[in-house]
């Protein structure tokens, strides 16, 4: 159906040039609200009413009769109908539906993919400051995240991974410090206890390990601890380097990985921080006033001007995010996507206007925001707020711990990433259809118990790849190929939108469609023939499970218990 509905996209843009040569126009198809109007549907006669000077109707019934004179719809359509002001239904011939399967069977795991782009896209997520464990907000930028670089990818994108973090600055010396009174054999509620200290027992965990002169080793460190209680710098390096192991352990429980980890600390140390800044200088971008640096961010749409470099000369915590942005523009990457919490929303001007005033070219709008919020737990029907290690937060790790990774990922990337979302610990348990991400899975591994069973009659992946697909014409069969031929559309929208929900809300639409062929029709039939496209059909459907699972990084299990007994249903 894919070929079917380039030919027919062809045509149509074909005939609307012919017809309003003067205008403009790139018609595309659309979805019919009801199933019952169609499989696609025209609009494009009530956008040339007014250039044709004509009735829509009117101008529907000349695309009609324009339409059935082309080769590409004379053999790919059965119908075609005008209806309301002015839309075209459009139904299409069996063998147009019928075709997708033969195109996903060939394609397999490249279904749906664009050719190579030549782009490079970046995309930083996660960035957590190595002061503590990772929290659901990390996790759910980190499902988010590393979706999106997924989709790009089947997009044709060069698509890159960036973890950025703070490895100096008040957070990093709280750490320190929290680690050191620890060592000191102080406690939270202690007299002496920092009052800004970190709470969590893992501080204590890395105290013990640098007083045993331990050495941690990180994705990008490797750090051996003196056990000197007394030596502060020592110690901040340690812990830094601890919580970044941690990190990493966190994020391979979690299935996620990065090409570069990028520390704020070089920004000083490269001397980029200050080469940012006097370009800005030089551009006649900011002015001084109270001592204090400031950035004319209004000129490039911001509520008021913003300091850059206080009176003390300390730099605000906006500058290094231009510079950093600068490094990124420089390194090649024209586009650049980050994944922050929705607390970010307010450095986003700011950030851009640093990058407007360095006078480098960078386009307006650099670089893309998905903001996620905060994400609720609830466990055992209350809310959840507190994990003992990390003392005052629930982590990544709570949530693979109490359900399993596959639940985790599916979850949080089940929503738009700006909704509120709350992560139901016993739902996400459940092995019934009550829990999405089991439905979805389930109906990948009920396909594979049927293909099982036919492979065992000799209708194997080879015998599959002749079968009559003609035979397909029930119901629930044309169904289900409408379904699995909506997957690459639907991965260049969610692309395009930067909507990686959108494949969570597409599986559970396609595992729909096949339960409910399930429910209605037999497979491994007398007629062999039926059987085999049957078969065909499922192996088709189970690859497009399983590639959009692999999307979210979700497994595709080939068997799975269910908490309810097995309706009545049956393969045979």
């Amino acid at each position: 159906m894919i070929q079917a509905k380039a030919e027919l996209q062809h045509a149509l843009a074909r005939v609307v040039a012919e017809l309003a040569p003067d205008t403009p126009l790139q018609p595309q198809f659309e979805s019919p609200k009801q199933a019952a109007h169609g499989d696609l549907a025209i609009t494009a006669a009530m956008q040339l009413a007014k250039p044709l000077k004509s009735n829509p109707r009117a101008v529907a019934e000349r695309l009609i009769a324009a339409l059935q004179a082309t080769p590409e719809f004379a053999r790919w359509v059965s119908a075609l109908e005008i209806a309301g002001p002015g839309f075209i239904n459009l139904r299409l011939a069996p063998a147009a539906k019928q075709a997708v399967v033969a195109e996903v069977l060939q394609a397999q795991d490249r279904f749906g993919h664009q050719p190579a782009k030549g782009q490079k896209l970046l995309l930083e997520f996660v960035s957590a400051n190595p002061t503590g464990p990772l929290h659901v907000g990390h996790a759910r930028q980190g499902a988010l995240g590393d979706s999106m670089a997924h989709l790009f990818e089947t997009q044709g994108y060069e698509v890159h991974r960036e973890f950025y973090y703070n490895d100096a600055g008040v957070q990093i010396a709280t750490l320190a410090s929290s680690t050191h009174a620890r060592i000191k054999g102080l406690k939270p509620g202690d007299a002496g206890w920092p009052e800004s200290a970190y709470n969590g027992d893992y501080i204590a965990d890395i105290a013990a390990d640098y007083l045993a002169k331990k050495t941690v080793k990180a994705d990008d460190r490797e750090f051996t601890a003196s056990g000197d209680p007394d030596d502060l710098d020592n110690i901040r390096q340690f812990a830094v380097a601890y919580l970044r192991h941690e990190q990493d352990l966190d994020l391979q429980a979690f299935g996620v990985s990065f090409d570069h980890y990028f520390l704020e600390s070089s920004l000083y140390s490269s001397g980029r921080v200050e080469q940012t800044v006097q370009r800005l200088v030089d551009a006649g971008k900011t002015f001084e006033e109270g001592g204090a640096l400031w950035l004319r961010t209004t000129d490039d749409g911001d509520d008021k001007d913003r300091v850059m470099r206080k009176s003390d000369g300390s730099y605000t915590y906006f500058v290094p995010d231009v510079a950093y942005h600068v490094a990124k523009f420089e390194r090649g990457f024209g586009q650049c996507i980050n994944f922050q919490g929705t607390d970010h929303h307010g450095t986003i001007a700011r950030v851009r206007a640093g990058l407007q005033g360095v006078g480098l070219g960078i386009p307006k709008g650099f670089p893309d925001y998905v903001l996620n919020t905060m994400v609720r737990v609830v466990r055992d029907g209350a809310e959840v707020k507190i994990s003992k290690r990390a003392g005052s937060y629930v982590t990544l790790r709570d949530l693979i711990d109490w359900t399993s990774r596959d639940a985790v990922r599916f979850f949080l990337i089940s929503r738009k990433a700006d909704t509120e979302f709350t992560f139901d610990v016993d739902l996400a348990l459940k092995q019934n259809d009550e829990n999405p991400v089991f439905y979805v899975q389930y109906a990948h591994a009920r396909i594979c118990s049927v293909l099982s069973q036919g492979a065992k009659q000799g209708l194997d992946a080879a015998a599959l790849a002749g079968a009559d697909l003609s035979l397909l014409t029930a119901p629930a069969e044309a169904a289900l190929m409408m379904k699995l031929a909506e997957y690459p559309d639907m991965l260049s929208s969610a692309a395009a939108s930067l909507a990686p929900h959108d494949v969570a809300f597409y599986l559970r639409d396609l595992a729909g469609a096949f339960h409910s062929y399930y429910a209605a029709e037999r497979f491994l039939v007398d007629d062999a023939a039926l059987a085999r496209a049957r078969l065909a059909l499922l192996a088709a459907t189970a690859t497009v499970l399983r590639n959009a699972l692999a999307l979210l990084g979700v497994s595709a299990p080939e068997a799975m218990h269910r908490d309810t007994p097995a309706d009545a249903a049956t393969a045979s």
